[in-house]
């Protein structure tokens, strides 16, 4: 089977019924998608398949061979947040993180597929089944209106790495 993953082409050997969730962590070494209910219902696994959000904990791999798959390491870079990226970071809708890259490929799914500035029940609506257990949601929608908006300022001081230091960033992470 192949995949293509942040715009790589990818040769996955995984069994067929392998959640894509697994392939992508266990295999590709990609861990923003997170393993939270692994029932579908919390939205931490998040991620677009053709441009659409899919629950990659429910979703086999076989179901998805060849196609385009993005997880929050392909919607930007450290050197260039995406609009949603860059807006959680001014609005401080990240907590403990865990729940932010499945809230994060949602929001842009959801800003993308409108083509306009949402408003607060949109937003509200388009996360649904998205769950946070650290905040009470309130930043996150903000960021969301402003990143729809065209409001979410460049990030300009996400550090980098600086030569001959150890890498400290696991591969795939999405810091």
């Amino acid at each position: 089977m192949k995949l293509t993953v942040n715009g790589i082409e990818q040769e996955i050997a995984s069994p067929p019924l392998t959640p894509l969730l697994h392939v992508l962590r266990d295999e590709l070494d990609i861990t923003s998608p997170k393993a939270g209910c692994q029932a579908g219902g919390c939205g931490t696994c998040t991620v677009l398949v053709d441009g659409e959000p899919r629950r990659s904990c429910l979703t086999a791999v076989a179901a998805v061979d060849g196609a385009e798959i993005t997880t929050l390491e392909g919607l930007g870079e450290p050197e260039g947040l995406s609009a949603v990226q860059a807006a959680f970071y001014n609005h401080y809708a990240a907590q403990c993180g865990f729940c932010t890259p499945g809230m994060i490929v949602a929001a842009t799914h959801l800003i993308e597929s409108t083509g306009r500035p949402l408003e607060r029940d949109e937003v509200l609506a388009g996360l649904e089944g998205h769950y946070c257990r650290c905040t009470g949601y309130v930043k996150i929608v903000d960021a969301v209106l402003a990143a729809s908006r065209g409001e979410s300022a460049t990030v300009e001081d996400v550090p980098l790495a600086v030569a001959g230091e150890p890498e400290v960033q696991p591969k795939g992470s999405p810091a």
